[in-house]
């Protein structure tokens, strides 16, 4: 243990280099057998509310564990107190929500980061965290065959690592808002924003967040737009959308184009949208078109998915997330604008202690100017990592063997009479559930499928989540069964078991 203190000081228990080297070695065996082991454990936490408390004590400690020997009680603590209160995202049997994929370059990255300390908020503070993260994203852009337009190379563009996709809408719809008023809008305008019925939470939360709408219910600063028989966001209903807030004096100014949505994987017509921008003059007076691609826009490495993205070079902004499919683990949303300077103008703050001959320089990037915090982490590394490690090629792998997956578990859903499929395959996640029986309501075929759902993720053995799909033609809401396949370790093994559950829970 590593005291150094002075005559009159305190001593202060520091690990020295040798113990947290032990310790460090110990923390990533006891991970790579976590690995190991992901498999024995029920995918979703079994432990009722307030179980894991009930195991930590009330009281901080007085005293520290000291040296190597104590922390032998943190480890048994992270078997008899975590692990029973965890539900595994990293199982290859978890199919719920979108994958959070997590892979060993990236921990590695993860641990250099936090090893290495460092706070990247200038350019001045740590040069190497700022020109990795730009060229590194640059090299993304590539593999997702971005436009040149959205590159740091590029007279007006760049990208810029930010938390979540949540918080890459907010900076997106801040410099929306400040380039709507650079064209003359007041201050005080009726904003609106618009996204499609199937679009993220996070775009409600963003106009809160920056005053836009007045609360989580207000539908005429935000407007929720109807979407197609695929659930993708309809060009003439937002179109006429906007021609009405026009009429009325309120001020368009933001739209959310959704490639992937959460309910259904659905993808907005982004050349459309766009084209709708330019008809009514929103784009004239510097509305903002951003797309939000947060899980799928990690299937962009593979050429055959890029038609995804048709019309992306018309958006002013794209962001996806490499901590959902892309090997990368949370926290880590690869944020692309074509505006940087509206980015600057609605963010930049500078304090006389921030101020530097570098930043006045204008010749270095300062990412605090990019975001809403003023720190931030040397994310670039977990990506760098992965990016080295897996290559091109390996992504791609990555990618194509979970689509095959999901390709493969929608043939088994369709050939089977007790199921359909409820909306086309999108990428990876398959939207399904149980066929209503004859003279069966609507609410009791819903009941149906709510039990199956239950009864499967009782088991431990796998973990799905559920959506409601909005009517179509008339008929009524649907509750379904969503399957997203994507995690690091998941197999065609996981996937068949799924399926053999799914299908004997059916009777």
């Amino acid at each position: 243990m590593s005291h150094d203190a002075r005559d009159g000081d305190e001593a202060v228990p520091h690990l020295s280099p040798d113990e947290f080297r032990k310790l460090g070695h110990k923390m990533v065996d006891w991970i790579a057998d976590y690995w190991s082991r992901l498999d024995s454990f029920p995918v979703r936490s079994q432990v009722p509310p307030g179980s894991v408390a009930a195991k930590l004590p009330v009281h901080p400690p007085e005293e520290g564990l000291g040296g190597e020997p104590g922390w032998d009680a943190v480890f048994r603590d992270l078997e008899d107190v975590v692990l029973p209160g965890l539900t595994h995202w990293q199982s290859p049997s978890f199919f719920a929500y979108f994958p959070a994929n997590a892979s060993g370059p990236a921990v590695l990255g993860e641990l250099l980061s936090a090893g290495l300390g460092v706070q990247g908020m200038l350019w001045s503070t740590s040069p190497a965290a700022t020109e990795m993260e730009t060229r590194v994203l640059d090299w993304l852009a590539e593999l997702t065959a971005l436009p040149a337009s959205f590159l740091s190379t590029s007279a007006t563009g760049g990208g810029v690592i930010q938390g979540t996709a949540s918080e890459a809408t907010l900076v997106a719809m801040v410099a929306a808002r400040e380039r709507v008023r650079g064209h003359g809008a007041p201050a005080n305008s009726q904003w609106v924003a618009y996204s499609s019925t199937q679009a993220h939470s996070s775009v409600l939360k963003a106009a809160m967040l920056c005053g836009v709408a007045r609360s989580a219910s207000d539908t005429v600063h935000v407007r929720q737009i109807e979407t197609d028989a695929h659930f993708a966001l309809r060009p003439d209903a937002l179109e006429r959308a906007i021609r009405e807030d026009l009429a009325a004096g309120r001020r368009p100014f933001f739209v959310c184009a959704s490639v992937g949505t959460t309910s259904s994987g659905a993808i907005d017509p982004v050349r459309a949208v766009a084209a709708v921008l330019e008809r009514t003059g929103v784009t004239a007076s510097g509305g903002w078109l951003h797309v939000d691609a947060a899980w799928a826009g990690a299937a962009l490495v593979c050429p055959e998915h890029r038609a995804l993205l048709d019309g992306v070079e018309l958006s002013d902004s794209f962001a996806f997330n490499p901590h959902k499919w892309l090997l990368t683990n949370f926290d880590c949303n690869a944020f692309y604008t074509r505006d940087k300077r509206a980015l600057l103008d609605a963010l930049s703050v500078t304090p006389e202690y921030l101020r530097n001959a570098a930043s006045a320089s204008g010749a270095v990037i300062d990412y605090r100017d990019w975001q809403v915090p003023l720190g931030r982490r040397f994310r670039a590394l977990k990506l760098w990592f992965v990016l080295r490690h897996y290559g091109a090629r390996g992504l791609r792998a990555h990618i194509r063997n979970h689509v095959r997956l999901a390709e493969h578990f929608e043939s088994q859903v369709s050939g089977d009479a007790r199921f359909e499929v409820a909306v086309p395959r999108s990428l990876a996640l398959v939207c399904f559930r149980l066929e209503p029986l004859a003279g069966e309501t609507p609410e009791a075929t819903d009941a149906r499928n709510r039990a199956l759902l239950d009864t499967v993720n009782a088991t431990g053995k796998l973990f799905l989540t559920h959506t409601v799909l909005p009517a179509v033609d008339g008929g009524p809401p649907r509750y379904v069964l969503r399957m997203a396949i994507g995690g690091t370790y998941t197999e065609a093994r996981h996937v068949r078991a799924a399926w053999e559950a799914l299908s004997a829970a059916a009777g």
